[in-house]
């Protein structure tokens, strides 16, 4: 999908380098969308850490509404059972988060850097910039190249 430089209006940051061929630029692209799929899945278990968090601390409210409706059994058992329990034997959700940082986040990122630097000069995203280039309309105001300015 390579665009002619004569018919090219990309910054040079988003053209690819000299002799990188089309399935190097599509497994790159292929790779940074494994990627951007790992970011959603990370931004899942944040919001998996900070709700299970959330309700951990809102159950500090039900058992002092629990005791003071009179329900001291009912509180203690909320208190003793529920409230600080680990989600997965040993851990809190903060550790699960951690542990995926380190052992499968960091080094995919890593990795994904490595390659697109190593094979591309490290230029993000040349799989899209070259679709977005084919598939504008040129003169088109809605279709340009680059931003304003």
């Amino acid at each position: 999908m390579d665009i002619s430089p004569a018919d090219d209006a990309r910054p040079a940051g988003h053209r690819r380098p000299p002799g990188l061929d089309d399935t190097t630029v599509e497994a790159l692209g292929a790779l940074s969308e494994a990627l951007e799929t790992t970011e959603r899945a990370r931004g899942h278990l944040y919001s998996f850490h900070q709700l299970t968090g959330g309700a951990d601390l809102r159950l500090d409210r039900a058992v002092e509404l629990l005791r003071e409706a009179g329900h001291q059994d009912a509180a203690a058992l909320v208190e003793q059972e529920i409230l600080g329990r680990n989600v997965i034997p040993g851990h809190w959700t903060f550790q699960i988060v951690e542990r995926y940082d380190d052992t499968y986040y960091r080094p995919f990122a890593e990795v994904e850097q490595r390659l697109r630097d190593e094979l591309a000069q490290g230029r993000r995203h040349l799989f899209e910039a070259e679709m977005k280039e084919a598939r504008r309309t040129r003169g088109h105001p809605d279709h340009t190249a680059r931003p304003p300015g």
